[in-house]
């Protein structure tokens, strides 16, 4: 069974900010791909953002510039950071934990989630 603890969501007003976090138990967050997703009423559960083996970030274009996904090794935590929140904002966010992202040889692997956590939910309202 994979260990993951979300927490810190909300209702927040239009332009607020919100940290929301995932703490691990029985492995290190540093030590896997891990990423945020979100998922609203009627939509297919849609990756937020994701932060690789070498530290590199992806971020889908609807969040780029206001969220900014990070992890605490010694906290066994991941991060998420949302700034200058929107409506459009709303949902019930995860985090999950994957491999890949790493090269073998000429190859390179992504990173593919398939071990999620219990979400916590964002609301964005006035």
């Amino acid at each position: 069974q994979v260990h993951l603890l979300a927490s810190g969501g909300g209702s927040v007003q239009p332009g607020g900010s919100l940290r929301i976090q995932c703490t691990a138990s029985g492995w290190n967050v540093s030590d896997y791909c891990m990423a945020w997703f979100r998922q609203t009423p009627g939509k297919e559960r849609e990756s937020v953002a994701d932060i690789g083996r070498y530290d590199s970030t992806f971020y889908a274009n609807s969040v780029k510039g206001r969220f900014t996904i990070s992890r605490d090794s010694a906290a066994n935590t991941l991060y998420l950071q949302m700034n200058s929140l929107e409506p459009e904002d709303t949902g019930l966010y995860s985090c999950a934990r994957g491999d890949g992202g790493a090269w073998h040889g000429t190859f390179y692997r992504p990173c593919q989630y398939y071990d999620w956590g219990q979400g916590t939910q964002v609301t964005v309202s006035s």
